[in-house]
């Protein structure tokens, strides 16, 4: 099963301020992630002011607007894409992430992946 595991940062979040030791840790989960096999892709994201938010109007037109679909105070500001066997094991890569990167994180599978994307 395929599985997000989204990091969250407070709206003003500042990544330069992020230490070495966060980004060691970081590293080193990756690092395990990938030995394990279970990590498909993982990236942070540009801030949310850098955004383009797109917008479906009447007529098939789509209006394109600066910032975040939505204001919220805070946004994903990386995340992976693991498989795990069940939402149990991606919890606890989740809670290695939590502790990697010093940040709230959300786990949720995808729809409709009961197999591997791998196969």
């Amino acid at each position: 099963m395929i599985f997000l595991v989204a990091i969250h940062h407070p709206d003003n979040y500042d990544g330069s301020l992020e230490g070495e030791g966060m980004m060691r840790d970081i590293d080193a989960l990756n690092e395990e992630m990938a030995a394990r096999g279970a990590r498909f892709f993982a990236g942070g994201l540009q801030p949310p002011t850098d955004a383009k938010s797109l917008r479906a109007q009447p007529g098939g037109k789509v209006i394109v607007t600066d910032g975040p679909y939505l204001e919220t105070k805070e946004h994903i500001g990386g995340f992976w894409l693991l498989e795990a066997a069940d939402m149990d094991e991606a919890v606890e890569w989740g809670r290695k992430a939590v502790i990697a990167c010093r940040a709230p994180v959300e786990v949720r599978q995808f729809l409709g992946n009961s197999a591997s994307a791998k196969s």
